[in-house]
């Protein structure tokens, strides 16, 4: 079992940067791949970024390439990272952070195990 709670949130106007953080609980925070999703409001929640258990490959969606970095802190953080710059009103949703039992990082939402309570983000034009 583990528990995540995001962090980092907030009100930004377009142009600019945002990380968000997702603190994991346990202590084999290390054996799981780890994702962010988002979700806008009247549309299904979406891949954003994933990470595999050690942090030596990333996957990001067409929509966060270029723009957004996913990193991870395996030591004394047990922390999942999200870095977005350049950010676009229509990158506007409430951001998920999600963990997979398994150490392999995929974009399908139906496969990751926990879920946090989701951090708001907001860019205006």
């Amino acid at each position: 079992q583990v528990q995540l709670v995001e962090s980092g949130g907030g009100l930004v106007q377009a142009g600019g940067s945002l990380r968000l953080s997702c603190a994991a609980s346990g202590r084999t925070f290390s054996s799981y791949a780890m994702g962010w999703f988002r979700q806008a409001p009247g549309k299904e929640r979406e891949f954003v970024a994933a990470i595999n258990w050690s942090g030596s490959s990333t996957y990001y969606a067409d929509s966060a390439k270029d723009r957004f970095t996913i990193s991870r802190d395996n030591n004394a953080k047990n922390t999942v990272y999200l870095q977005m710059n350049s950010l676009k009103p229509e990158d506007t949703a409430v951001y998920y952070c999600a963990a997979r039992d398994t150490g392999w990082a995929t974009y399908r939402r139906n496969e990751y195990d926990y879920w946090g309570q989701g951090t708001q983000v907001t860019v205006s034009s």
